[in-house]
């Protein structure tokens, strides 16, 4: 049986090696000349850059993928897990350094934020007690089959529904738990990765911290864009076929069916199953002219970015990897996001420098800064404004906490925006999640991975469940071959 992938985003290239190992003919389709969509590479004169994604756990889910192919992960695909998660500066002088080392990471609390270990202890020990009633259900299956709700573990979880603080924000739960404006702050910030405002999106999403915290942050040797490279290698190994610069614009149905793909306008390409790696309003509206539908797509798109890539001389030692940067308002600053969709004047900036551990990225004495903020999504806002404004607002928020000047070390650089996210990736008005968590069901209300309204289509990546992020869409390719399989 004949299997084709419409894009080779991370959760079409995973589905593409779980569907060929399990004995389907794996054919992919890509508008792009390269695999990986957001997790994918470039280079600025010696500087290279990872496109999108920077964040890395759970590295037992790409090593998984070698390992049911019967290879070695570690033959093709290597990482280093963190000392340091991340570092933290505010405008007050305030800075905090987030050890991967447990005992490092209490006693950097205790000293810095004069919070007991057992206050940050035991929170983090609700949020592993989340994570675990919870990730056999919402994470490994689809929510939208009712075997999935017919068995112990949904019974165990629904006994203990109060604990998972559904009926409180993440504020409000790191606020009465954690009782310091940093550390709330530190904590509240976990609701970007979904691209939720931690003052909207529940309290049972402090289960998100647990990733970090338990699994551990790593950075794979060569750059996060390794991931990408790593995978679409095996996927070649095993038989699945690649077919870039052709875009799927057109699906034509028949009979609840997909019958055939059409590629740049004149390719027909018939299929016995289809798996979408793009994001659901693009697969509705343009693929199949809004023929069909569906009530996700109806949902409060999730927040963008703006990135900024710049190739620095000289090096930081008060960086390292991960670096956070926060706003003196973070309310008002998801109020801005969220509401006013705007650009909030004193931004939290996320600052990633993978030459810290990829010494290759840059030459002698150099750096690649990933710069990144949220930002709303496109509704038709001047950028081009905007962002000279947001620069403006950046290097004084940089060079204040960093005592440095930027432009003296600025050599060149590229700019990402919304617009840019939404050509180049098709996400729709440039929201990176699809849609947000910002609702107390929000879980529920993703696009599943599956349509009851066509028989023979499934659905992969960060705009369907369980979510977007690497560890997720990985899952949710697991999540789509067990579907195929029964």
């Amino acid at each position: 049986m004949k299997i084709a992938i419409i894009g080779s985003g991370i959760g079409g290239i995973c589905s593409a090696i779980r569907l060929k190992n399990r004995g389907f003919d794996v054919e992919v389709f890509e508008k792009n000349q390269y695999p990986g969509g957001k997790l994918s590479t470039f280079k600025l004169g010696e500087y290279r850059f990872d496109a999108g994604p920077s964040l890395f756990t759970m590295p037992q889910l790409v090593d998984e993928l070698f390992e049911i192919c019967n290879e070695n992960p570690r033959n093709f695909f290597n990482y280093k897990k963190k000392k340091i998660h991340c570092k933290y500066f505010w405008d007050d002088g305030k800075k905090f350094t987030a050890y991967s080392d447990k005992t490092k990471f209490f006693q950097e609390v205790e000293k810095k934020f004069e919070v007991s270990t057992k206050i940050v202890k035991n929170y983090l020990e609700k949020a592993e007690k989340k994570y675990n009633l919870t990730e056999k259900i919402f994470l490994k299956k689809s929510l939208h089959k009712i075997s999935s709700f017919l068995n112990k573990d949904t019974l165990k979880a629904l006994f203990k529904i109060n604990f998972f603080q559904i009926n409180k924000t993440l504020d409000e739960v790191n606020s009465e738990e954690l009782k310091n404006k940093y550390l709330v702050q530190i904590f509240n910030r976990y609701a970007t990765y979904n691209g939720s405002s931690p003052y909207k999106t529940p309290g049972m999403m402090s289960l998100i911290q647990h990733l970090e915290n338990h699994y551990g942050t790593y950075i794979p040797v060569g750059g996060m864009h390794e991931i990408t490279k790593s995978l679409y290698n095996l996927a070649n190994r095993i038989g699945v076929k690649f077919n870039f610069k052709n875009e799927v614009t057109k699906l034509k149905i028949d009979n609840h069916k997909i019958k055939y793909l059409e590629i740049n306008n004149n390719k027909i390409i018939e299929a016995d199953y289809i798996i979408s790696n793009i994001d659901t309003h693009h697969f509705y509206s343009k693929l199949l002219g809004n023929k069909i539908s569906h009530s996700s797509l109806k949902s409060e798109r999730s927040s963008s970015a703006v990135i900024f890539y710049w190739c620095m001389k000289n090096t930081n030692t008060n960086l390292d990897l991960h670096n956070i940067f926060f706003s003196s308002d973070y309310r008002n600053e998801f109020k801005s996001i969220f509401e006013k969709k705007e650009l909030y004047n004193d931004p939290t900036v996320y600052v990633n420098i993978t030459s810290k551990d990829v010494k290759n990225d840059a030459p002698n004495n150099s750096e690649n800064w990933f710069v990144m903020v949220n930002a709303p999504h496109n509704t038709n806002q001047n950028w081009d404004f905007e962002i000279k404004v947001l620069k403006k607002n950046i290097i004084r928020k940089l060079e204040k906490i960093l005592k440095i000047n930027i432009n003296d070390k600025l050599i060149e650089e590229k700019i990402y925006s919304p617009v840019d996210l939404d050509k180049n990736t098709n996400s729709h008005l440039g929201s990176l999640y699809g849609t947000s968590s910002n609702d107390m069901f929000s879980s529920f209300l993703r696009h599943p991975n599956f349509t009851k309204k066509i028989k023979n289509v499934f659905f992969s990546g960060g705009s369907v469940h369980p979510g977007g992020g690497i560890p997720l869409c990985i899952l949710s390719s697991k999540i789509i071959s067990d579907l195929i399989e029964n």
